[in-house]
């Protein structure tokens, strides 16, 4: 029991459901384990009894929680205090202020941000802590809204080099705007990445969160570029000759995109423009984004320089290496100064092309414009793992627990946040990771949201389903999310896809963050639906809202045709406060989903648990199902048999929702096949490494994308669905 009670204490859950109405209780070793990463000595009774009368006795003499939120509307976690206790709060813009939390509401007395409370107690105690002073909501959309999703990388044209890049973003944006009307791009994480080879294709693993990866940029656009001249200029147009070559080679011969390929030739290119000195409007450009970036730059780019060096695992490097404050630290960013320097150029012009890319949506008409994706961790061997040591668990990784998908569980190898550690830094870290990626954004994903809430540890050398649920302070998390998306005038998008725990929706709902639903997993798992048509009567709302089968589970994108046992849910009944898709980057595509291509294709690879008989029946009754769904709603005209009449009775059905996004998967307006990940698999499939193609395979540049008579017939369609924007 004393155990089990100082994991409560400390977040830590000591059972979990793995389905509803069956409950597992988490082994004694993985609780010690997980209490050990979070400083907590559990590992015999006398140890636990002397950790429980620790954590009584610092509750007892603090006067202050670790940090304080206040939320408009909403509650606030400040504890009763001494009668006579003295409040002011010193506010981030340098002023003092007093506080009385009896006058009023409180957050409506102060100004939102992130300030430092201070605490006077009568009998001379005193105390200070964090306070984040935060909307009740985050910026709703503008309205109606519909917009492209995209893998950046996989979207080629005729100018970049391999692979996609900002430019190619800012010309699909312009033109997506200024022909459907649409109002936003969403793109797959931009973060950068750790480096090979082989690099790591998985944006979902990057070295930062905080930074954007340079290999994004379009050489020709940075200025300096235009003022190389002699040997350099010969060099550069060579290297221009080479990128072409590998533009060809994946546009017309079949080849994947190669990242190590492209950086490779970026990185050479870039050193030649690096050589170029800047005008003083630049140069003073460039001071003023060292200055606001800071020490997390500063960390960010010594890493780089580090391991240019040393390698890219930090963990590997000479000891004294590994503390980004050490002595030896500081010596080393002192000799590899123009490395660094070369860095922080890096991401200031990467930071530079994505202003660009988010100026050239807002200015084609979007409303939105750039939906950056925010993964839900970072590679341990990153830059923020070593930058940000204090903040993560050591020894642990993330993931997600056994389900009826996934017998063993799933260790996605990244190292969590320490819940403790962020509240005593007032969520410095995840703060500054919001206001990063929101500088130039009208909107941000946040990949497997649900982990503001609870995330799945797994110690080091266990097995994934021997880990345990951490939870993390939801209000805290939310609250801070608030705070960010309100000064950046950002809409949030949760990715809550797969078993959600009761109350998550209705938390992230209450504040404004829109869900995602995908149309194949919407069905009536409730029977409310089937119910009131045997009555007659109809009503609102939705039937996988307890999160029964959203479909791709804590897993991050599984399958989840097995759930084809409910019905369709007729779009009256979908939530309003979402994106609403047909397919994402980890799900077959709707051409693929339509024809059972998928099915397949994880049978060719040897991923089906059942026999192909088996799961080409149930997938082609479930697709059948929601044929004729669409075919009761008129939203078929066409009849059946016609791929592509089917995959516009899709998108025509989703804009029959209330949904307050539509989001067209890119690929899906050529009918390409191919998902550009295919969860449980690495090197079986190449994901991450695919251009778009249509139906054939062939690859399809962003030119011929826009010419393409198949993606104009979807999107005027789209664009007259959503009235004529």
């Amino acid at each position: 029991m004393g155990r089990a009670r100082l994991a409560e204490l400390h977040g830590v859950s000591t059972t979990y459901e793995p389905e509803p109405g069956r409950t597992v209780r988490v082994s004694e070793d993985t609780v010690v384990a997980v209490l050990a990463a979070l400083g907590v000595d559990a590992s015999t009774p006398r140890a636990v009894q002397d950790a429980l009368e620790a954590h009584r006795t610092a509750r007892l003499g603090r006067l202050l929680p670790p940090a304080v939120v206040l939320r408009d509307g909403g509650k606030r976690n400040l504890p009763e205090l001494p009668d006579g206790t003295l409040l002011r709060v010193d506010t981030e813009d340098g002023r003092t202020l007093p506080w009385d939390p009896a006058a009023g509401p409180g957050a409506e007395l102060l100004p939102p941000g992130g300030h430092l409370l201070r605490a006077q107690a009568p009998d001379g105690r005193s105390a200070s802590a964090p306070l984040i002073v935060a909307p009740g909501r985050v910026p709703a959309p503008p309205g109606r809204s519909h917009g492209f999703l995209v893998q950046l990388y996989s979207l080629l044209s005729a100018r970049s080099w391999g692979m996609g890049d900002l430019g190619d973003l800012a010309e699909l944006a312009t033109w997506s705007a200024r022909t459907f009307g649409s109002d936003f791009v969403q793109v797959n994480p931009l973060h950068a990445a750790v480096p090979g080879p082989p690099t790591d294709p998985s944006p979902y693993r990057p070295s930062s969160r905080r930074f954007p990866d340079p290999v994004h940029l379009r050489i020709e656009e940075i200025p300096e570029y235009a003022y190389l001249t002699g040997p350099a200029r010969a060099r550069a147009d060579e290297l221009t000759a080479r990128a072409a070559a590998l533009r060809r080679a994946v546009l017309e011969d079949g080849a994947l995109i190669d990242r190590d390929a492209v950086w490779d030739l970026k990185r050479r290119a870039l050193e030649l423009v690096r050589a170029v000195p800047l005008g003083p409007g630049r140069r003073a450009a460039y001071g003023d984004f060292l200055a606001g970036q800071g020490q997390a730059l500063d960390d960010h780019s010594t890493w780089c320089a580090l391991a240019e060096a040393h390698g890219p695992d930090w963990r590997s490097w000479p000891a004294g290496l590994r503390d980004p404050r050490s002595a030896r630290t500081a010596r080393a960013r002192g000799e590899l100064l123009e490395r660094v320097d070369f860095h922080c150029w890096l991401a200031w012009l990467t930071d530079g092309q994505l202003a660009a890319a988010q100026r050239a949506a807002l200015d084609g008409g979007m409303r939105v414009g750039l939906v950056h994706d925010l993964a839900v961790g970072v590679h341990p061997s990153g830059a923020d793992a070593w930058a940000q040591q204090d903040a993560f668990a050591a020894g642990m990784s993330i993931g997600a627990p056994p389900d009826a998908f996934t017998s063993r569980g799933q260790d996605w190898g990244l190292p969590p946040w320490r819940p403790d550690a962020l509240a005593a830094t007032g969520y410095a870290p995840y703060r500054d990771l919001l206001r990063g990626l929101l500088r130039h954004a009208g909107a941000l994903r946040i990949d497997h949201v649900m982990g503001l809430f609870r995330l799945w540890w797994v110690p080091q050398g266990y097995e994934p389903r021997r880990g345990a649920y951490v939870r993390y302070d939801a209000e805290a998390m939310l609250a801070v999310l608030a705070l960010e998306a309100h000064r950046a005038g950002a809409v949030v998008i949760g990715e809550d896809l797969g078993t959600v725990e009761p109350g998550v929706r209705e938390a992230l709902a209450e504040r404004g963050v829109l869900g995602t639903s995908v149309l194949w997993f919407e069905r009536d798992y409730d029977g409310a639906q089937s119910a009131q048509r045997a009555e007659g009567t109809e009503g609102a709302g939705r039937g996988a809202e307890s999160g029964q089968g959203a479909g791709s589970g804590d897993g991050d994108g599984r399958d989840g045709d097995g759930a084809a046992h409910a019905e369709p849910l007729e779009p009256g009944r979908w939530r309003a406060g979402c994106l609403a898709t047909a397919t994402t980057h980890d799900l077959p595509s709707t051409a693929a989903r339509l024809t059972g291509d998928h099915v397949e294709l994880r049978y060719r690879l040897g991923l089906l648990t059942r026999p192909l008989e088996t799961e080409q029946r149930e997938d082609a009754t479930a697709v059948a199902e929601w044929l004729a769904l669409f075919g009761r709603l008129g939203l078929l005209p066409e009849g059946p048999g016609d791929e592509e009449a089917a995959v516009l009775a899709v998108h025509r059905f989703l804009l029959r929702t209330p949904a307050r996004m539509v989001g067209i998967w890119l690929p899906d307006a050529v009918g390409d096949r191919r998902p550009q990940n295919l969860p449980g698999t690495w090197d079986q499939y190449p994901n991450w490494r695919l251009p778009v193609a249509d139906a054939t395979g062939r690859p399809v540049p962003l030119e011929e994308l826009a010419a393409s008579p198949r993606l104009h017939a979807l999107m005027e369609e789209v664009r007259a669905a959503a009235g004529g924007r």
